[in-house]
Parts: C-alpha cells; structure tokens; sequence
C-alpha cells in the first residue's frame, strides 16, 4: 500500500481551471499539527473552520511582521520567497512551476530571485574535480 504524503489543497487562481495539492514536509506538517491544524483542509481559518479572507490573511501578516520588529510584506512576498528558496536549493523550475500552480514556466522565471551566492554556486558546477559546495572557495 503506497502511503499518502500530507499536502495543502489550493482553490484555483485566476489562471487556472482547477484546484490543486501542495505537498507538506514533515517539519511543516508538525508545526500545523501543534498549532491546532490539519483537523480539516484549510490551513488559514477561523475556529469555526471558515477561511480567512485575503484580507484577513495581510492583517494577520501585517500583525506578525510588526510584531517580530521586521519590515511589512505583503502576502505575495511569500510566493517569490518561496520560488527562490526552492530555486536557491535546487529545485527544478518546473517543479517550482507545479508547486506555485503558475501556467507558464515564464511567470515562474519572475518569481525566482537568486542570492549572489547562488550564482557563484552555479558557476562553481564547471569546477571539476572540486568537490561540491567548494564553488565559493573558487569564485575568489
């Protein structure tokens, strides 16, 4: 019997016809399990299991970030942060693709935004014989 991985259902985008599943990892799943969550599919509710507006969903951020003393960000900001945490560590763009339900990998590309040291990772690949993650050592 194949075992099912924990995912998030998304409503569809404008773009899109249909709703699709994000995957959890393990460590996202525990946090949501410890906070009260996975009891039903919405991971943004109320206690009565109503979703949050979107609305709703930039206060509750607005709240945090001025909370935890950090500049404020919009809740879009977390989709490109997303794209290029993935890129930055490896992903595929077209998985990137999927996970963000975007209909073309060119709105992916404009999502993803790499550190400087993510380039000089990826100029480090035509080192070779270097072991990898030596790259920076290399781009002296």
């Amino acid at each position: 019997m194949k075992r099912r991985r924990p995912a998030v259902r998304l409503k569809p985008r404008r773009n899109l016809s249909a709703a699709f599943k994000v995957p959890l990892t393990a460590r996202l799943k525990a946090a949501l399990k410890a906070h009260r969550h996975l009891k039903s599919e919405l991971v943004f509710c109320h206690a009565d299991g109503k979703p949050f507006t979107q609305s709703a969903i930039e206060a509750a951020l607005c709240f945090g970030c001025k909370r935890a003393g950090l500049r404020i960000i919009g809740s879009h900001v977390l989709r490109h942060t997303f794209c290029s945490h993935l890129a930055m560590r490896g992903a595929a763009p077209k998985a990137i693709q999927e996970l963000v339900g975007h209909s073309t990998l060119s709105m992916t590309l404009r999502y993803m935004h790499l550190a400087p040291s993510a380039l000089c990772e990826a100029i480090g690949l035509l080192n070779f014989g270097q072991p990898v993650g030596s790259a920076q050592s290399a781009a002296v």
